[in-house]
């Protein structure tokens, strides 16, 4: 009889360590999210696409820390791009212009 119970106990833990496998791979890969990966998984995880879906998100990498951060910096990097593009070609197009014949003195000429 005690055999019995302990079998039982047994097939409770791997159980419990199945439904929550996504949790525990999040902590294994030290998620920062781990808390909703594991509020996902609690909550939707009896359903096959919840546990999928916690499973998928838990073997992601990680996203960077300052996001906000990243998004500026990139934008900036850009809007410099763009600017820096068409001054090289309004510079171009004028000294294209005063190339071509007509002598007309600019401010920065």
């Amino acid at each position: 009889m005690a055999s019995h119970s302990v079998f039982e106990v047994v097939v409770l833990v791997v159980a419990v360590a199945l439904y929550f496998l996504p949790a525990l791979v999040a902590d294994r890969r030290r998620r920062r999210d781990l808390l909703i990966i594991a509020m996902v998984n609690a909550v939707l995880g009896w359903t096959v696409i919840g546990w999928l879906l916690a499973l998928y998100w838990a073997f992601q990498p990680n996203p960077p820390v300052d996001l906000v951060k990243q998004t500026k910096d990139r934008e900036r990097r850009l809007g410099m791009g763009l600017f820096s593009r068409k001054l090289s070609d309004r510079i171009a197009a004028r000294a294209a212009r005063g190339s071509g014949g007509g002598n007309r003195k600019g401010p920065l000429q």
